[in-house]
């Protein structure tokens, strides 16, 4: 599966949300999510878990460029059984944990996600999925014109996933030196 995604700071939650409702984007749902990042070599892989939420955990490949503009991203959703077939049974390496409470909006085919990241602040994203009624050219299209709507609201664009922005404010874990 494929879609656009774009990401920045979110300066002033109430503005977005007062934005959300005067483009008749309307609240679906706050969702408490765990995502844990594991260490797969050339892509990504989450477990994404829904705080309070009877649902399984889902885990999600993908790949997409590091770069603030909107970028396409590649995905593959699996359960947890189809993710222990896929990358094995063996516990894989814990990267980092991203923590948040992510309001979502929809607007047409673009899911607008409002997030606060514990450690990080408070963030915009915007996915759209690329479907057979909407090309990459109409997901980018309905991408900027959101941009244009929000603009007030934000702040800094932002290249990377919010694993990286966790990465780096924690310091590298430093060696520890044997006793003399």
């Amino acid at each position: 599966m494929q879609n656009i995604e774009f990401k920045a700071e979110l300066r002033d939650p109430a503005l977005a949300r007062t934005i959300c409702g005067s483009i008749d984007a309307p609240f679906v749902a706050t969702l408490r999510q765990i995502d844990t990042y594991y260490r797969v070599p050339d892509a990504k892989l989450k477990k994404r878990e829904l705080v309070g939420a009877a649902a399984p955990p889902e885990y999600i490949f993908y790949s997409r460029p590091s770069r603030s503009r909107p970028k396409l991203s590649n995905y593959t959703i699996y359960t947890e059984a189809q993710a222990l077939d896929r990358f094995g049974a063996s516990p894989l390496p814990i990267w980092v944990v991203v923590k948040k409470s992510r309001d979502l909006h929809m607007y047409k085919n673009v899911r607008i996600h409002l997030d606060s990241v514990e450690g990080l602040g408070h963030f915009i994203e915007f996915e759209a999925v690329v479907s057979p009624p909407r090309n990459m050219a109409a997901c980018h299209t309905l991408i900027d014109e959101l941009r244009r709507l929000f603009a007030p609201a934000l702040g800094e664009l932002i290249a990377c996933g919010y694993a990286e922005l966790l990465a780096a404010e924690s310091p590298a874990p430093t060696p520890t030196q044997p006793p003399r």
